[in-house]
């Protein structure tokens, strides 16, 4: 058995191999309702029965004018929660489990008529210039939120992802170079991200985990280091997050400092992240070849790897993977294809 193949628990989370599918905005809803249609349904099923361990569904957002265009998915009325749970119910009929990411665009919904965020600053000047949220708008978003994660809850889901990363509501607001409030949201960081943490966890049955995915560094000139994120992390753990899901930038334009594009470039981040924290971490970032993904698994750098856009060219990853890594177990895929082996 290879270390991909190897099962994984996480509070009563168990995964039947080690690989992600981490959630990729498909841009799809054609009646800008949020529902997912038939194109999602596809789309996530077929990642299901091509042998995909945990399946996260694309950012879902908590309100319309939180999302990063029109046609995002949304979890922010009870109409939207049966199409999700057809998704979510038939995906796991081929043993795989799925999550769903919650989140609010902040100040990069670019549909927007006027994005909010914890200050008025904007991205650059291709994005509007936001409206800083009032105290008790912030409040009320940490209620959407938790409404959120109730739907996810009812449709089914095995566990729930929080977008801490690539520049949305929650990364804005433990961003030091974008959040400049004067308030207790700006003098600790942490708060709201803290305040949502907690209120999406008691929304989630007892045992269901939570993971957040982060942006380990920023890349804008005056950015955050993964030191000046630790201990937001920290607190982020202490309120109830299970494992992180590590990335990096996102929050503007790159200056001096740019993101890699080799294979695993991000993977340190996510080693580090674990030995601070001591939390399980799922790697992501170029690890399309399978004796990579294997090796990240096998060291010990991670305890899970999400391949993106390799998924995006080949529903059947997950199964190609396995075999190029020595598994021959008949039926990692379902009966109609074992023909093919």
């Amino acid at each position: 058995m290879s270390h991909l193949d190897q099962p994984f628990t996480l509070g009563n989370l168990t995964l039947k191999n080690r690989i992600v599918m981490p959630p990729m905005c498909q841009y799809a809803v054609e009646a800008k309702d949020g529902i997912p249609n038939e194109w999602h349904y596809v789309h996530y099923v077929s990642r299901a029965i091509g042998g995909t361990g945990l399946i996260i569904i694309e950012m879902t957002d908590v309100e319309p004018d939180g999302r990063i265009s029109d046609y995002d998915l949304g979890l922010w009325s009870d109409e939207q929660v049966p199409a999700f749970a057809r998704i979510i119910k038939e995906a796991q009929k081929y043993g795989a489990k799925v999550g769903i990411q919650i989140a609010h665009a902040g100040r990069k919904a670019e549909d927007a008529a006027q994005p909010v965020g914890p200050s008025a600053l904007r991205v650059d000047e291709n994005f509007k210039v936001p409206r800083a949220l009032t105290k008790d708008e912030v409040a009320g978003m940490v209620i959407k939120f938790a409404d959120a994660a109730r739907r996810a809850v009812e449709a089914g889901v095995d566990t729930i992802e929080l977008h801490g990363a690539h520049g949305y509501l929650i990364h804005q607001f433990h961003s030091p170079a974008i959040n400049d409030r004067t308030d207790e949201y700006g003098q600790d960081k942490a708060r709201f991200g803290v305040e949502v943490i907690r209120a999406v966890k008691a929304q989630m049955p007892a045992g269901m985990p939570l993971i957040m995915r982060v942006s380990a560094i920023e890349y804008i000139d005056g950015g955050y280091d993964l030191s000046d994120l630790l201990p937001v992390l920290e607190q982020y753990s202490a309120a109830g997050v299970d494992a992180f899901d590590v990335s990096s930038g996102g929050e503007g334009p790159a200056g001096k400092r740019k993101p890699g594009n080799y294979p695993g470039y991000q993977v340190a981040f996510a080693r580090e992240i674990k030995q601070a924290l001591g939390l399980p971490v799922i790697a992501v970032g170029n690890l399309d070849d399978p004796k990579l993904a294997e090796s990240v698994v096998a060291s010990g750098d991670a305890e899970l790897i999400a391949v993106g856009r390799a998924m995006l060219r080949d529903p059947y990853w997950a199964y190609n993977a396995l075999r190029a890594n020595g598994e021959t177990r008949r039926g990692i895929l379902p009966k109609p294809y074992l023909r093919g082996e």
